[in-house]
């Protein structure tokens, strides 16, 4: 079962239908009628959408052979999708550069603009808010939400911030740890729903500090811990390799976020970035 599950899905799913409880066969037959739908879910949404627990949903995958609930969805992507559509929908085997240029860029506009109608301002306002008053930052991330992490830390150290950013596991239990409850930490996560991420949120909610979460899922573990969220609306999720456009939007967040700090500091902010400036300039020839 295991090299079949790793290619397919709605095979195995027809043929483990029998063995399986009344549960998960309810789990079974929305996704079998519904498999566009369950691409673009949350392991929590389907089991919103099938009066289940997430416990259920998790052992469901398990039994079927697969690692989790995104394991089974890259295996519903091979039924869904070919290999090459795997990387864009919109993109074909046959493109000329000048078309996958036009397709990646419109993918970028259109995520952009659904995240620019959706975006909750409140949150967004609470989140310049919580900023401008801390003195400390810790930003958490992992793989291209490191990345992610970084920026900030290079962006929010203009402010005069004590500003880190932790992309390791441990690292990010060490510096969870030491937190204050006037201390801030920005977690980055597409899904929502790393293992790792959550235990880490976890124990900075047992510290008192606020968390300000960037996500791409409106209902995802990650929101049940974070006191903000800032959800940026990306099409592509769960059957690509790496979520290209979400890495866009979420910096686009980071930008909005940077910005209304700025307008609340613009004189401690100028005086900053002249020091900075200045000390740049000395190093050059």
């Amino acid at each position: 079962m295991e090299n079949f599950q790793q290619t397919t899905c709605l095979p195995l799913l027809r043929s483990s239908y029998n063995g399986l409880t009344k549960s998960e066969q309810k789990l079974a037959d929305y996704i079998l009628k519904n498999p566009a739908d369950v691409m673009h879910m949350t392991m929590s949404e389907l089991a919103d959408a099938t009066s289940s627990a997430d416990a259920t949903v998790f052992r469901f995958c398990h039994k079927l052979g697969f690692s989790g609930f995104q394991g089974l969805k890259q295996a519903l992507a091979g039924d869904l999708f070919s290999p090459a559509e795997s990387l864009s929908q919109e993109v074909n085997a046959d493109d000329t550069p000048r078309d996958i240029t036009r397709k990646v860029f419109q993918d970028m506009i259109d995520a952009l603009q659904e995240t620019q109608k959706m975006l909750d301002y409140k949150a967004l306002e609470q989140a310049i808010d919580l900023v401008s008053k801390t003195e400390r930052i810790d930003a958490y991330g992992y793989g291209g939400s490191g990345n992610i992490a970084q920026d900030i830390a290079h962006r929010f150290m203009r402010f005069g911030l004590d500003v880190h950013a932790y992309s390791d596991p441990h690292l990010q239990i060490a510096s969870a740890s030491l937190l204050k409850p006037e201390d801030v930490v920005i977690a980055i996560s597409h899904t929502g729903a790393s293992i790792d991420l959550l235990k880490v949120l976890e124990m900075v909610r047992s510290r008192g500090s606020k968390i300000i979460l960037i996500t791409s899922y409106l209902k995802s573990p990650a929101t049940k811990l974070a006191d903000v969220v800032l959800t940026g609306l990306a099409r592509e999720t769960s059957y690509r390799s790496e979520a290209m456009a979400s890495r866009l939007v979420h910096l686009a967040i980071i930008d909005c976020l940077y910005t209304g700090v700025m307008q609340r500091c613009m004189d401690e902010y100028i005086d900053n970035m002249k020091q900075v400036r200045k000390a740049i300039a000395e190093q050059k020839m």
